[in-house]
């Protein structure tokens, strides 16, 4: 359970850091454009340029129709899936604090896990969607050199941090499989082991008795 805790942690900055990356989509070098005055990044907030000699600038959109349809989706599935990671692991959290119900244990490290794998569906979609898109304009012969654009790191990091997220949910449903096995609780395993004594112990005064009645 704690692997899966630093997973989820792991997954967690992941996804929020991607999220606040402008570098969703970069300038493209092709062909014999290998030194060019200007490079680019565009992510869901702002975009940014940098040009010879001079450092980066970047500037926040003026308007949310301004972006193409991906990143506008990218938008709302990345905050998504940072708020469900989070409440999840404060989930996974309490869950590891009910240490004498197993029950209510196993059904927060059920919603944790189940939590992170939503997690990680809100990180997948919009990375492979922006992915799919810019691959799809970089072969279109019917755009410039210039409006062509190359996967950015956020994407790359978005794709391990879903990896991260997911693998954090299957193992809080694993740990919630072997929490399965012990469906009583620690306290009633003592209360029956007291009762299999006593019931012991009353078979053998009666056999005593038996005996020195004979």
């Amino acid at each position: 359970m704690i692997a899966a805790m630093c997973l989820t942690l792991v997954g967690l900055i992941g996804a929020a850091a991607s999220t606040g990356m402008p570098m969703w989509r970069v300038t493209a070098f092709i062909q014999e454009n290998i030194i060019v005055m200007e490079t680019r990044w565009e992510g869901l907030w702002m975009n940014c340029f940098r040009q010879a000699n001079i450092r980066m600038q970047c500037k926040v959109y003026d308007s949310l129709l301004y972006l193409p349809p991906e990143l506008q989706a990218s938008r709302g599935l990345m905050c998504c899936s940072v708020a469900l990671a989070f409440i999840g692991l404060i989930i996974s959290i309490a869950g590891m604090k009910c240490t004498d119900q197993n029950r209510l244990k196993a059904l927060l490290i059920v919603i944790a896990g189940v939590m992170q794998i939503m997690a990680a569906i809100c990180v997948f979609i919009p990375v492979s969607w922006t992915a799919h898109v810019i691959i799809q304009d970089f072969y279109n012969p019917l755009l410039l050199d210039a409006q062509r654009r190359e996967l950015g790191e956020a994407l790359y990091i978005g794709w391990v941090t879903g990896a991260f997220l997911f693998l954090s949910g299957v193992v809080f449903l694993c740990c919630r499989s072997t929490l399965n096995s012990d469906p009583l609780g620690p306290g009633i395993q003592v209360d029956v082991t007291l009762t299999s004594t006593t019931y012991l112990n009353i078979v053998s005064n009666q056999r005593v008795t038996k005996s020195s009645r004979c």
